[in-house]
């Protein structure tokens, strides 16, 4: 690994993953937004072998929910927020689709949380606003984080965004992570590729690099 001035400075993957240094998240695989999208079940099935290698390499797993408030607690920011997906130009017309009771709450019963992985639920869309995660990362003396989830392009882009600005590496699991717009999601990864922050890689190397700690 590269030093220079008593800095560890890890850049590849093989320096990355490893239980000491790496977590995983897994970004909103719920049962109100799997559905959503045309390839939800091939998502579905990248991120349970990445969940099978994380579990059996011990690598620290942190799921996100979305979570919606009653309309009776939505303000300014909301209201437009789900003004603008739903097609509504009247505000009492909005529903709360991730109210915490409501069907599409839950993680998907494919993917669910073991007792020793933490579920955080959110209203933004990075998974560090408003969320433990970043504290819980820093207090295992973490550095990096793989992702995979839905969506890329609305909430998992903006999460690596605010990562690098903690001081994390993002590491993009690109082919589980799905998409509502996939030419949105193709310009998410490109900016991130060109930021330099973010590592983007696959399910397959992944899998191969946890297998090694198993």
């Amino acid at each position: 690994m590269l030093q220079h001035n008593g800095i560890r400075i890890p850049r590849t993957l093989e320096e990355l993953i490893t239980r000491d240094q790496t977590a995983l998240i897994v970004y909103d695989m719920q049962a109100g937004i799997v559905p959503q999208i045309p390839d939800g079940p091939a998502i579905t099935a990248q991120v349970k072998r990445i969940l099978a290698a994380a579990r059996a390499a011990h690598i620290r797993t942190y799921f996100t929910r979305h979570m919606t408030l009653p309309t009776e607690l939505v303000g300014a920011f909301q209201y437009r927020q789900w003004m603008a997906w739903q097609h509504q130009d009247d505000p009492a017309q909005i529903h709360s689709p991730f109210l915490r009771d409501s069907p599409g709450f839950p993680i998907i019963d494919e993917l669910a949380p073991l007792p020793s992985e933490a579920v955080f639920d959110k209203l933004a869309m990075s998974a560090f606003e408003g969320t433990p995660l970043a504290f819980a990362l820093r207090d295992c003396g973490l550095r990096a984080f793989l992702i995979c989830g839905i969506a890329l392009e609305i909430g998992i882009d903006p999460t690596c965004r605010q990562a690098a600005d903690l001081g994390l590496i993002p590491i993009i699991i690109e082919d589980a992570c799905g998409a509502g717009h996939h030419e949105a999601a193709a310009k998410s990864l490109s900016n991130l590729a060109f930021m330099g922050d973010t590592i983007v890689t696959n399910t397959d190397k992944i899998c191969e690099l946890l297998s090694a700690h198993a």
